[in-house]
């Protein structure tokens, strides 16, 4: 058959014998790949963009590229469920006196993930209903990372000064718009809803919690609660009342919530929780996350779900997913758990189980791991600092097969060596950069 397809296409017979079989082999690596149960030294092959293999050993004759990822981890992609991209709610004139609101917009430029090994990321909330199409034009059909998102049951979405306005929160239209894209919206967001002030006829304390149950309903998909406890709407009852099984708890360890009892010892409403099927994500971001709740609560056996880092344009105590993952390293859960809730298990979270995993004939979202051992110092939003022993970074990022970050240059040539191609100066602007390989990195 391969000798008749030869002949047909009008190729010499050396040429076919001679094609790689894989476009890309990552040789040595350690990889996790807890949908499938693998930790341990292997390869993993490459072609058209789909993961072709992944075995103990595979020639490197068989590849078209070898990169050498031995001392490294290899992972599936990562995925940050709580990140923030776009305008959402907030004018193009924030800025201006005369805008609607003075916020600047939330969102940071979406392909800063792939840095921190993240192929995927889920927009939390940002835009409503009314902002989506804008989310989705300007962010989300342009990214080289994978984008999805929350749908925030505020129709204007974040930092439009409507975000406490009640009727801003239509579950109807907030269904509708997740049944009109249901290939990139996977949830419902509700936040920041009236934290302080006098309840009123308009403002009761459950009004955003229970729009979004009700958006979550008709649209058949998981809620995330960012949420502040009041005397009139207390903490238990959102995770044991109003939570359904699979709705999302983010920003667990902020301060506000009473995840250590005035003993030191973990509150068991969250057991109770989790046992009728309530998600906890971590939700760092620039003011969630407090080592006093985290730490105490890690050391009792009590871990999140799934890290994410609530990455916007004011965060500053965080800045990658690899930082959160680490936090939780230097506190001593084993690597092989963290790998597990950044990519198996935000995607059981999200409903999109064929992410997060190194399955033959799934889209090759890899992330290429070092574990740097030393003296490393990390902080919270309480200002408070936690010296540990462990870091996590990236060295290689992978969407769909082609390499979008080396920062290291693993998988590059050294200049000195590189072919002839390389050395060639452009006749002309416009003509394509002299590269060392073909391999596509755009």
């Amino acid at each position: 058959m391969g000798l008749f397809l030869a002949i047909n296409l009008g190729l010499p017979l050396g040429v076919r014998a001679q094609a790689p079989r894989y476009d890309l082999l990552l040789k040595g690596g350690h990889v996790i790949d807890p949908a499938n149960r693998l930790d341990g030294v292997m390869d993993v092959a490459v072609s058209g963009g789909k993961i072709a293999a992944v075995e103990k050993s595979i020639p490197a004759e068989e590849a078209g590229k070898v990169v050498n990822v031995a001392g490294l981890y290899v992972t599936p992609g990562l995925i940050d469920i709580h990140f923030h991209v776009g305008h959402g709610g907030a004018p193009l004139n924030w800025f201006a006196p005369e805008a609607r609101a003075h916020e600047a917009p939330l969102g940071v430029p979406a392909d800063i993930a792939l840095t921190a090994g993240v192929t995927t990321l889920v927009d939390a909330g940002t835009a409503g209903a009314d902002t989506f199409l804008q989310e989705k034009e300007e962010v989300i059909d342009h990214a080289k990372v994978r984008v999805l998102a929350f749908l925030n049951i505020v129709a204007n979405g974040m930092n439009g000064g409507l975000e406490q306005t009640v009727d801003q929160m239509n579950p109807q239209l907030c269904a509708e718009t997740i049944r009109k894209y249901p290939d990139v919206i996977v949830g419902v967001k509700t936040a920041h809803y009236w934290t302080s002030e006098p309840w009123d006829a308009e403002h009761t304390p459950w009004a955003a919690v229970d729009d979004a149950e009700a958006c979550g309903r008709l649209a058949n998909v998981p809620v995330m609660f960012d949420f502040w406890p009041r005397p009139e709407r207390p903490y238990a009852d959102l995770i044991l009342k109003k939570a359904r099984p699979g709705d999302i708890h983010t920003h667990v360890f902020a301060q506000q919530f009473p995840i250590i009892l005035p003993d030191g010892k973990l509150n068991p409403i969250l057991a109770e929780a989790r046992e009728r099927g309530v998600i906890f994500d971590t939700g760092h971001g620039q003011g969630s996350f407090w080592f006093r709740n985290a730490v105490r609560a890690v050391k009792q056996g009590f871990i999140p779900d799934s890290m994410s880092t609530d990455l916007h344009t004011g965060s500053f105590t965080v800045r990658s997913m690899t930082e959160v993952m680490s936090k939780f390293l230097a506190m001593g859960v084993p690597l092989e758990d963290i790998i597990r809730r950044s990519t198996v298990n935000p995607a059981r979270e999200i409903r999109r189980q064929e992410l997060g995993t190194l399955s033959v004939g799934k889209d090759a979202d890899i992330a290429v791991l070092d574990l740097l051992h030393g003296h490393f110092s990390y902080i919270d939003c309480g200002y408070a600092r936690m010296d540990g022993d462990v870091k996590l970074v990236a060295r290689m990022t992978l969407r769909a097969g082609r390499i979008l970050y080396d920062p290291s240059g693993l998988s590059m040539v050294e200049w000195e060596k590189a072919p002839a191609q390389y050395f060639t100066t452009p006749q002309v602007g416009g003509a394509p950069p002299a590269r060392a390989d073909n391999y596509p990195r755009q």
